[in-house]
């Protein structure tokens, strides 16, 4: 695989690596877990006009050979997130632009077991810094609901700024919803951003 689709990324006991077919057992395990726990923070797809077919939500081999094909066509980088040898949660960099925006954004869920233990901004450190520095991207965004506070605090503690409100942006847990704009340029964190966090984290040693 080439830089742009790599094998993993590694913090300690936090491992971000592509999503595969063979995941489907510990995906479909973790996220039936922590579905109501996820519930209000999850994309839904809006009702179909009158005569248009209706949309089904994707199996999970339907949506691995998705974000598969959209990685190989450059425009997505699709992850699981383990931790300490266990799958427990997604990381998806999507709607990756190129041309003069090189742009993405993140989008992620975690086991409502291991929230608080810096599992997520470690996990969106690691992708921040494989896009600025080895995929060229210059711009990643977070868009976050205003109610989802474990979500923002993740960027928050990370230094992301917040850039104002998305109006009615995405179809979630049934309506559409405003979301808050967060985003980091790579000129930004010319360190790294998971430098950043391990100099921001109590208790962790610095790279």
């Amino acid at each position: 695989m080439n830089s742009f689709w790599p094998v993993a990324l590694v913090d300690g006991d936090v491992v971000l690596r592509p999503i595969k077919s063979r995941d489907q057992r510990a995906w479909r395990e973790v996220n039936r877990r922590n579905r109501e726990w996820l519930r209000p923070w999850e994309a839904t797809i809006p009702p179909a006009p009158p005569g248009a077919p209706v949309v089904q939500r994707p199996t999970y081999r339907q949506m691995v050979r998705h974000l598969r094909a959209e990685a190989n066509a450059g425009r997505m980088l699709p992850f699981v997130i383990e931790y300490q040898g266990r799958l427990v949660g997604q990381l998806t960099v999507a709607g990756i632009t190129w041309g003069s925006m090189c742009s993405g954004h993140v989008g992620y869920w975690v086991d409502r077991d291991v929230a608080g233990r810096g599992v997520v901004p470690t996990a969106v450190a690691l992708a921040v810094d494989h896009c600025f520095r080895l995929v060229g991207m210059h711009r990643i965004e977070v868009c976050i609901r205003p109610e989802n506070g474990p979500s923002r605090r993740v960027v928050e503690k990370l230094g992301f700024r917040e850039e104002g409100t998305r109006p009615r942006y995405l179809h979630i847990d049934g309506a559409w919803r405003d979301h808050l704009v967060f985003a980091l340029t790579a000129e930004e964190v010319p360190e790294g951003l998971l430098r950043r966090w391990h100099q921001a984290r109590p208790g962790t040693p610095h790279k």
